[in-house]
């Protein structure tokens, strides 16, 4: 061997090493692309909207790993149905890829029920989003708050901010129209329970304020109002006017008041469309 390497000239022996040099390089690049298996890719199919245990055989059937990335819930798509896939469909990848799957939810998550009333519709509808709750019926009643929440409903049921319900659920929502163009005379509350006067106010389309209860008040229900606001009758014992849609505050107390006979006997006030 010795004698074929110093037999040869200088040129030779640098012409025969550099021959080695690159046969065993391009042994090494064959051997690599073999161990890493280059040039071999597969597709990766598309399973979107399919169940996880049928993505699964699929994929698995093509040679792929499969992982659950993350679960959501959407509340149009099948329960355990894939939403997403990484990579995406019809990309190229090597074989003994993983792909990642995002299943939605059998059961939707509970969430808390935000508190929409006194926001503008256009809010009402922007938190409903945001909570991931659906917008249901909307319906009127007169307020001077007009296209403001007055009321949040669920299932057939006025609900409160806070509540636990399931996300995805349907909200119905109660917007004021405004004040009505009529005017007619105050009704006279003084002397009623809160439930009667709230009934009567109800028929009126009239608003109640929050009721300012005598701290000897247990039961407001049926506790006695004693004061109104507006009342019935002006400084000049003319029967003030209201509007539809109008807020009027009570004051309550647990024993009923004894009106005078200014109070039953007073003048009437100048015609109107109703007088109580």
């Amino acid at each position: 061997m010795f004698k074929f390497i110093t037999g040869k000239p200088l040129w030779a022996n640098i012409l025969f090493a550099i021959t080695i040099v690159v046969v065993l390089l391009f042994i090494f690049l064959q051997s690599l692309n073999l161990i890493t298996k280059h040039g071999n890719t597969l597709v990766i199919p598309a399973v979107t909207g399919k169940t996880y245990e049928e993505a699964k055989q699929i994929l698995e059937s093509k040679g792929f790993d499969v992982e659950i990335q993350d679960s959501v819930y959407n509340d149009t798509a099948r329960a355990l149905s894939v939403l997403r896939q990484f990579p995406d469909a019809d990309e190229n990848v090597k074989e003994n890829r993983t792909v990642y799957l995002t299943i939605n939810r059998a059961v939707p998550p509970t969430i808390e029920m935000p508190n929409l009333e006194g926001l503008s519709f256009r809010s009402a509808e922007i938190a409903l989003k945001q909570y991931g709750l659906k917008l249901g019926d909307t319906t009127y009643k007169m307020d001077f708050a007009k296209n403001s929440v007055l009321e949040q409903w669920y299932n057939g049921t006025r609900i409160k901010a806070s509540s636990k319900l399931p996300m995805g659920s349907t909200i119905s929502l109660v917007l004021g129209s405004g004040l009505g163009t009529n005017e007619f005379g105050v009704p006279d509350l003084v002397g009623m329970t809160y439930s009667e006067a709230k009934v009567l106010l109800e028929s009126l389309h009239l608003t109640i304020g929050i009721p300012v209860a005598d701290a000897s008040v247990r039961d407001t229900a049926n506790a006695y109002i004693y004061r109104q606001s507006p009342e019935k009758y002006g400084p000049d014992r003319q029967v003030n006017l209201i509007r539809q849609g109008q807020v009027m505050d009570i004051w309550l107390s647990p024993t009923k008041p004894e009106k005078t006979d200014g109070d039953s006997t007073a003048p009437a006030g100048p015609a109107t469309e109703n007088n109580f």
